[in-house]
């Protein structure tokens, strides 16, 4: 049974993967802002806390938990995201910022309040995009999106290289087109050829056993971008 932090959990693959751990026996905190839809499953295994990652003294909300509860933490996904697709002459400041504050800072603040809890073989994973990857096809509109998805790339590569001696593995998955409600925001008509649910089962294995074979590692998973 392991301890596992998962965000953004209030729909899409942070949803299934809540379900998903939790169905196997792990206990599960779901952070997301919304907190009902998992609510309504009442699942025993899962804990909800409701967090908005933009703001820290609603992440330090979390270290609150793992310290007064499960003392350690064996997964961390970082999950959540926000996305503003505009052209980018109509992208202001504090649209790159309501981006970067979820999809950057949230991810550093929360991976920072939560490295006391981690120990040896504790693996965190970031859910970044194909987007975000150097060299992949971009999409028109994604200008403060795809950059933040690339920032918390390098951010993982970083921690990686920070906390080897400790054995924390920090590893992306930079995930293709996956049918949810952020790819339709982005791509209205697109129908992708992989469910939510399908792609959770992919980073439940991952984040289960990918750090024995990966540290610091960025995986492209996609079959189709979008």
């Amino acid at each position: 049974m392991k301890n596992v932090v998962i965000t953004g959990t209030s729909r899409g693959i942070g949803f299934e993967l809540a379900k998903l751990f939790a169905d196997k026996g792990h206990n599960v905190l779901a952070i997301s802002r919304n907190t009902a839809p998992l609510k309504a499953v009442n699942h025993q295994n899962i804990t909800l806390l409701s967090v908005d990652l933009s703001i820290n003294s609603d992440v330090k909300k979390v270290a609150d938990f793992i310290k007064n509860n499960w003392k350690t933490v064996d997964i961390l996904i970082n999950n959540a995201g926000k996305l503003i697709s505009k052209p980018f002459t109509e992208l202001t400041s504090d649209d790159f910022l309501e981006v970067y504050k979820v999809n950057v800072f949230g991810v550093a603040e929360l991976t920072k309040n939560l490295i006391p809890f981690l120990q040896k073989e504790s693996h965190v994973v970031t859910i970044s995009s194909m987007g975000g990857v150097q060299g992949s096809m971009k999409f028109p509109g994604l200008a403060a999106y795809s950059s933040a998805k690339g920032a918390v790339i390098t951010l993982s590569e970083l921690l990686a290289e920070e906390y080897k001696e400790q054995q924390i593995a920090f590893n992306v998955l930079a995930l293709g087109a996956v049918q949810t409600e952020m790819l339709e925001e982005a791509f209205p008509d697109y129908k992708a050829p992989l469910s939510a649910e399908e792609m959770a089962n992919y980073i439940f294995d991952f984040s289960t056993t990918g750090n024995k074979f990966y540290n610091g590692k960025v995986l492209e998973v996609s079959s189709t971008t979008p």
